[in-house]
């Protein structure tokens, strides 16, 4: 496996730099593949999700297509996967914020029943529970 930075799959997905954009696709198209995949950590998640909301304004579902498209790459491996995959459901679906979601899904992936949260907006996903 290799490890991908943020900005390496960002190039790649936004094509929004000539040069570096080239790169990115040399490495998402010639080094990477199903037998040598290229690794996306959660962090690399986070990042991605917070750049394209936070920097470049994009819609809940724009984000959800590029994870998607993330998701669906045969010569990708996302960290905690199925994880990603539920957090990016809820984004595309308009239950929540993606990081409330992909914590919820992790929480409950390590065995945690429920996630304990102050955020009345986080309750809509099954995996919360109000502190009171």
């Amino acid at each position: 496996m290799i490890g991908l930075d943020t900005n390496v799959v960002l190039r790649y997905l936004l094509q929004d730099d000539p040069k570096q954009g080239r790169l990115a696709n040399r490495v998402m198209e010639q080094v990477v593949n199903p037998t040598n995949p290229g690794y996306i950590s959660i962090v690399t998640v986070l990042e991605i999700v917070w750049v394209l909301r936070s920097l470049l304004k994009q819609t809940p579902l724009e984000i959800a297509k590029h994870l998607e498209h993330l998701l669906a790459a045969d010569s990708l491996h996302i960290q905690n996967e199925q994880q990603v995959f539920e957090a990016t459901f809820a984004l595309k679906r308009g239950i929540g914020e993606f990081e409330d979601a992909l914590i919820g899904a992790l929480n409950h992936w390590a065995g945690c029943p429920h996630t304990l949260t102050f955020d009345k907006r986080a309750l809509r996903m099954s995996y919360f529970q109000l502190l009171t």
